[in-house]
């Protein structure tokens, strides 16, 4: 364990979820943000959505759903032919597959985005019944006070990015001179920001930092080169530099301890019912149906990282 590791330990926010064993790890949030998010469906109250409870659900043989998701390239994304897709996706059209076949009930899924991840949080948080999250969400003690999670689906690695002409550290001793002309970007309510801020406490108190509302504005950020670094999950750095932006990877600050969930309010009733699913799929990870699903949706390298 890297000294860095260590400390993010101490840190509350990214507490592990107990009787998980971890792997891999990330931030669980997803990639665009813009200034407004979209508006909401007239079924969708400000605090948050409502859709009938599962013994509602049984109760009347239909089950409307609502799935809540933060667009994100390989997880939650439009194909080729406009039509939404991605690991997450197919993952929940995957539940609701069973919950026809092993409940009898005839279910729909509406699918709602919103690119402002901690809104989402929120959002998922606040609502009642058949509300479902998929924004990559890692899972932790913290959350569970306020959420209900899935079995976990997918490891995941935080690691440090910088433009490609900052040289690759050979120790986070480094970081107080080798950063010393470079602001930190918080990405607020998730746990990138817990990361940068331990990172001021115990090795480069002098850091300066501001927020950022989405991954894309990172990486561009970053990108740039008018000296900005910030921490990210790999997937949405690998994406990036295949894309040929100039970004470096300080892998000296991988921090690979967490895995993320289906996010549903605290109480609801479909989180069993979601465990029965992993459980008829084998756990899910490590089978054939969704290695496929990875690799067509991540690629066969990204895909092999991912599950460690």
């Amino acid at each position: 364990m890297t000294k860095f590791a260590a400390f993010f330990r101490r840190v509350p926010g990214s507490l592990l979820a107990s009787g998980l064993i971890l792997t891999l790890v990330a931030c669980g949030e997803g990639e665009p943000a813009g200034e407004e998010g979209p508006d909401l469906p007239p079924s969708a109250p400000a605090a948050g959505f409502e859709a009938p409870s599962f013994q509602e659900a049984q109760g009347e043989g239909m089950a409307p759903l609502i799935v809540h998701y933060v667009p994100s390239s390989g997880f939650a994304y439009e194909g080729p032919d406009g039509e939404l897709t991605g690991v997450t996706v197919e993952l929940l059209r995957e539940f609701g597959r069973y919950v026809e076949e092993s409940h009898g009930l005839d279910v729909t899924l509406d699918f709602v985005d919103e690119e402002r991840w901690a809104v989402f949080y929120d959002r998922i948080r606040d609502s009642r019944g058949g509300v479902f999250g998929i924004g990559n969400v890692t899972i932790t003690e913290e959350r569970r006070e306020e959420l209900a999670f899935s079995p976990p689906y997918l490891n995941n690695v935080a690691t440090l990015m910088t433009h490609e002409e900052v040289p690759e550290l050979a120790s986070l001793d480094e970081v107080p001179e080798a950063f010393g002309h470079l602001t930190g970007l918080l990405y607020p309510g998730t746990l990138h920001e817990d990361r940068m801020q331990a990172l001021r406490e115990e090795i480069h108190p002098g850091l300066e930092t501001i927020p950022i509302e989405s991954n894309d504005e990172l990486v561009s950020m970053v990108a740039s080169g008018e000296g900005y670094f910030g921490f990210i999950d790999i997937y949405n750095y690998w994406r990036a530099v295949e894309e040929g932006l100039p970004l470096r990877r300080h892998a000296v600050a991988d921090d690979a301890s967490e895995q993320f969930g289906v996010i549903m309010p605290r109480d609801s009733d479909w989180a069993p019912v979601m465990e029965e699913f992993f459980e008829a799929r084998e756990g899910v990870s490590g089978t054939e149906w969704y290695d496929a699903l990875l690799r067509e949706h991540l690629g066969s390298e990204l895909a092999g990282l991912l599950q460690g």
